[in-house]
């Protein structure tokens, strides 16, 4: 059992399908769960699992939480998104990743990408926050460009 950080495999195939928008007012509604060091998620997950989940704290609940979409961009052959930074207050938890899904009626609870953070991260009686990298080519939590 392990996090693997990857956009899900299924994603792409249903980005191609047109089963995914991420217009930034209209589109569709995405959240993000945190998970356990003993989860598995990987390029091959299809969609939001309460396995290896963790556990309900204060401002953290099963399925985790909504997803603001600060838009979408492509600059010199990139297309990127951007979502706002997601804090859930006054939690203890335990947590080594996450898993972004769209829980849209088109795609419900799809996979979308799985976020590794490298080891396990803690809150106790205080803020959890997840800080999406900058929105830039280079650095955007999706991007689609050349291979």
């Amino acid at each position: 059992m392990a996090i693997t950080q990857a956009v899900a495999n299924a994603f792409k195939k249903q980005l191609l399908e047109g089963d995914h928008d991420f217009t930034q007012t209209t589109g569709d509604k995405f959240k993000l769960a945190l998970y356990v060091s003993t989860a598995t998620l990987n390029s091959s997950t299809t969609a939001y699992t309460v396995s290896g989940e963790v556990g309900d704290s204060g401002q953290y609940s099963a399925g985790g939480g909504a997803l603001v979409n600060n838009g979408t961009s492509v600059a010199s052959g990139v297309a990127i998104v951007d979502f706002a930074d997601l804090s859930f207050t006054g939690v203890t938890l335990t947590a080594r990743g996450a898993l972004i899904y769209n829980t849209s009626s088109a795609t419900t609870n799809a996979a979308v990408a799985v976020l590794d953070f490298g080891s396990d991260k803690t809150a106790t009686s205080g803020t959890f926050t997840i800080q999406f990298p900058a929105f830039t080519t280079s650095a955007a939590i999706l991007r689609i460009g050349n291979a």
